[in-house]
Order: C-alpha cells, then sequence, then structure tokens
C-alpha cells in the first residue's frame, strides 16, 4: 500500500494548514475516507486529518508487533506467531456482502481497481439440535440461501421446506416498482411477522431469516413494516448467487486497504492530507457555524485550518456532540487451525467464515457475530487464523458473554479484547456544519455502516448519491 503513503505525502504540504477548505475531515476511518474522496471527486477542496501516524482509525488493520503494543504495551510477540509482514489484523473486521452498497461505491469511484478480493467460504447460523442414534450434537448449521441449500438444510423439517423455498422465491421475485409482485403485501403496512405468517414459515426458521439473512440485529424488525426487510432479504441472496457459498467478499491484506483506496482517490483529485497531526478543537464564528479547526505545530505553535464544514468520528467531536448508546466488546482471537464444522464449497476446512448467534437461542437481547479470516487472505501467519467475535454488552462481565462463541472456536491460541463506547451523533450537523459519524456496531458486515454515509451525503450535499455505474466505467472492474 505504498502508492497511498506516497501520494498521500505529496499532498501534505508544512503551508497546508494556512488555508482555506471547503471541508476538514478529521479521522481516516473508512466512513470518513469514503466522504473525503466522495466530496474531492465532486470538486470540494479537502484536507484530510488524523492525530494517528497510520490510516484507518478504528478501521486499521495492525501486524503483530503493532497488535501487542495497542493491547499489552511493552510486550513483544512470541517468536512462533511469526514476522509482521504475515500480519494484518483488522481492529473491526468486518465483510462486504457481493452486491451491496459499499460495492457500488467502490466500483463507482474505481477505489475497486486498488483492491484484490476473496470470497467468504461460508455463512453460519447458530441453532443447537440435541445428539440422535446416528448423529452428534450440532451448534452450528450453514444459512441455506437457494432452494437447492433449503431442501439439504438440517434446520428445516421435511413441511417446512418447501414453505422456505417459497418465501425465498417470493422475495427473489419483489420488486418495488411493480406492485404485482407484491402478492398482496403491503411493504408500508404489513409487518414481518404478518409476512411469515402469510407462509406458515415456523419459529427456528423465522431466527435464521431474519438474523442470518436479512441480517437484523435483534427481533425488533419483526413488527415493523416489512419493505426494508424484504429488500435486505433480497439483497443477500443476490449476493450468493455473484460467487455461491456466500454472501461476503473481503480483501487480500485485510480492511486497511479500504480507507487507503479512499485516501488516494481524494489525494489525486487535490486533497491534502495530514497524518499524525493533533486536533484540539474547531472555531466557531459569532452565529455558531464552524469555520475552523485548530491544531498546533510540533514546537507547540498554535495553528487552525479554516474550512466551511466538518466531518469526523465522535473520538473528534467532544462529549457535547455525541451520546452514549451502548458498549461493544470485541475480541480478536488467533487459532491454529480453523474454526471446526466449518467448510468451503468443497467439503474441505473453511479459510475464511462468518456466524452468527441469533439472540433468542443464548437468551439475549443482541445476537452474537464471528468473522473468521486466515492466512489465505494475507492477514496472519501460514497456518494461523483470526476469529473475531463481537457483541453488544448486556451484562457487567461483558467477556463471559462471549463464552458460547469462544467454545465454537476450537483451541484459542491467544486473544485481545476490548470495550468501546457505542456513540451516535446529538444532532444532524446542519446548524453547526460538523457531520458526526456513528461508532462502528459489532455486527460481522459493512451494510449499516455504508447506509450511514449514504445518509451522511445526503445530508451534506442535498442530493442522493448516484451509484449507477455505466458500462464503460467498470471495464476494468
Amino acid at each position: 500500500w505504498t502508492f497511498s503513503f506516497s501520494l498521500a505525502e505529496e499532498r501534505c504540504r508544512p503551508d497546508a494548514m494556512d488555508e482555506e477548505y471547503d471541508v476538514c475531515v478529521c479521522g481516516t476511518g473508512l466512513k470518513e475516507c469514503i466522504l473525503s474522496g466522495l466530496l474531492s471527486v465532486h470538486g470540494k477542496k479537502v484536507l484530510h486529518l488524523d492525530r494517528n501516524n497510520y490510516y484507518g482509525g478504528d478501521c486499521a488493520s495492525l501486524n503483530i508487533t503493532n497488535l501487542f503494543q495497542r493491547f499489552r504495551p511493552g510486550t513483544e510477540p512470541p517468536k512462533e506467531l511469526g514476522v509482521n509482514r504475515d500480519w494484518n489484523v483488522d481492529l473491526i473486521p468486518k465483510f462486504i456482502m457481493a452486491s451491496g452498497n459499499l460495492v457500488k461505491i467502490l466500483l463507482k469511484t474505481k477505489v475497486s481497481r486498488y483492491l484484490e478480493w476473496k470470497s467468504c467460504d461460508g455463512s453460519y447460523v447458530y441453532q443447537f439440535q440435541e445428539a440422535g442414534f446416528f448423529s452428534d450434537a450440532k451448534f452450528i448449521h450453514k444459512v441455506p440461501a437457494t432452494a437447492a441449500d433449503g431442501l439439504k438444510s438440517p434446520l428445516m423439517g421435511i413441511l417446512e421446506k418447501p414453505r422456505f423455498i417459497n418465501f425465498a422465491q417470493f422475495v427473489m421475485n419483489w420488486d418495488e416498482t411493480k406492485p404485482d409482485s407484491f402478492q398482496g403485501i403491503d411493504p408500508k403496512r404489513h409487518t414481518m411477522a404478518q409476512v411469515y405468517s402469510k407462509f406458515g414459515l415456523q419459529e427456528g426458521t423465522i431466527d435464521f431469516i431474519g438474523h442470518a439473512v436479512a441480517l437484523q440485529i435483534n427481533d425488533a424488525y419483526i413488527n415493523q413494516a416489512c419493505g426494508p426487510t424484504i429488500q435486505k432479504i433480497k439483497l443477500y441472496l443476490n449476493s450468493v448467487l455473484q460467487y455461491g457459498g456466500s454472501p461476503f467478499i473481503y480483501p487480500i491484506y485485510g480492511l486497511g486497504g479500504l480507507p487507503e483506496g479512499f485516501s488516494r482517490l481524494a489525494a489525486i483529485n487535490r486533497g491534502v492530507y495530514m497524518l499524525n497531526k493533533p486536533v484540539d478543537g474547531f472555531v466557531y464564528d459569532e452565529t455558531g457555524k464552524v469555520c475552523g479547526v485548530k491544531s498546533h505545530a510540533e514546537d507547540g505553535t498554535p495553528e487552525v485550518a479554516k474550512c466551511k464544514m466538518v466531518i469526523c468520528d465522535p473520538s473528534y467531536a467532544g462529549e457535547a456532540k455525541t451520546k452514549v448508546v451502548g458498549k461493544v466488546i470485541r475480541s480478536i482471537c488467533i487459532l491454529d487451525g480453523p474454526i471446526p464444522h466449518t467448510k468451503n464449497k468443497e467439503g474441505g476446512p473453511a479459510l475464511s467464515c462468518q456466524i452468527i448467534l441469533p439472540q433468542k437461542q443464548l437468551k439475549r437481547q443482541n445476537d452474537i457475530y464471528i468473522m473468521m479470516v486466515s492466512w489465505a487472505h494475507n492477514v496472519a501467519a501460514q497456518g494461523k487464523y483470526t476469529a473475531i467475535v463481537s457483541t453488544v454488552v448486556e451484562t457487567a462481565d461483558a467477556e463471559k458473554e462471549l463464552e458460547p462463541a469462544y467454545k465454537l472456536l476450537g483451541k484459542i491460541v491467544d486473544k485481545f479484547v476490548s470495550v468501546s463506547d457505542l456513540r451516535q451523533p446529538v444532532d444532524d450537523g446542519k446548524t453547526d456544519g460538523v457531520y458526526v459519524s456513528a461508532s462502528y456496531d459489532p455486527t460481522s458486515h459493512f451494510e449499516d455502516a455504508t447506509l450511514e454515509v449514504l445518509e451522511m451525503w445526503k445530508r451534506i450535499t442535498g442530493e442522493a448519491l448516484d451509484l449507477t455505474v455505466l458500462p464503460d466505467e467498470d471495464v476494468d472492474q
């Protein structure tokens, strides 16, 4: 990824703080980098600052030495874990939906050309099934996403399978522009509970559809309007068709390449980058509108970059601009082998997978997520795997909540646990010109984060982002 750093360095002039910008962006997390790149492409003069000396913010990918320094300062990693160049461990790991909005943004901006991808080997859901005369107890099952999967799935009985297939066909035929495809369902008036009832689906089927296919984080959606959930299910099914096996893809060398790719996009469109640059606060005019970002030089001399707007993550926004709505626990686990009972399309051990543990199965209020990647993605040493377990904290003993997930992982070589605040902005940013993104949720995919970027773009510019990719635009994709 040297291209990103060299390009950014070309744009890091010592006098950069003396100029006036349309937008100052603080933090190089994925959301901020997408908006920075898009605004630069649309002709805005952008200054992008980060207090860290690396790209990515909370979305950074760290080598093994930096991982130990972050979680256990002063401790060196054991020699058997290999060398730094073998490791790119995501701090907030997530898969990308193959037909989702993030892929559309990558194609539209051509940032996709800077990245190589692998499809995820499998997507699984936790549902305990007791041992039988001829079988052991089972805890995880492949998520059925096609008619063929549905017929083979042990998640459903023989009478339930045709009902599931009818439901899947109904979703695939759903077209918001053609009410005839709704089969009498009103997407704004009818709830998902009514849709499930229409197809006669059982509770276990509803559980895996809602959490492992629609990727809802809890059961609140069941009594809400069905339109958005049907669209989420259709996105999942369409994404499976892209590669088969799983709807998810993941970049070689880890997620750190995503913010770097958008940073490059901004840099080649005259964006100015300054890493390792402290942000001391914002300056406001007499009407309460932001008009600058405060920093200081290495010798302590105060500096102000003038601007008309600020975009930042919660860590730059100050207490008054955000509120804590919960806490997320993430546990980065290093494994010697793949997660037991996970398979690729050919039936061999999975080199990557997602496992969702629905709330109801564990008598919780929030799902638990497991995301596994490996040496095959150039993010771990040969033969090593990283599995990241995450959820919303519900009790005083946060790590104990992860025990059902830990039991699925097999032998854990080492683990690095963090608990962080879930912060959301308290306003839409239009009054003072400071637009704050939310903290990253515990889900194992980027769809909700990408929807937030699109919503912020519309708030900032007043227009929806056009994600149409013309045929001549994606020749090299």
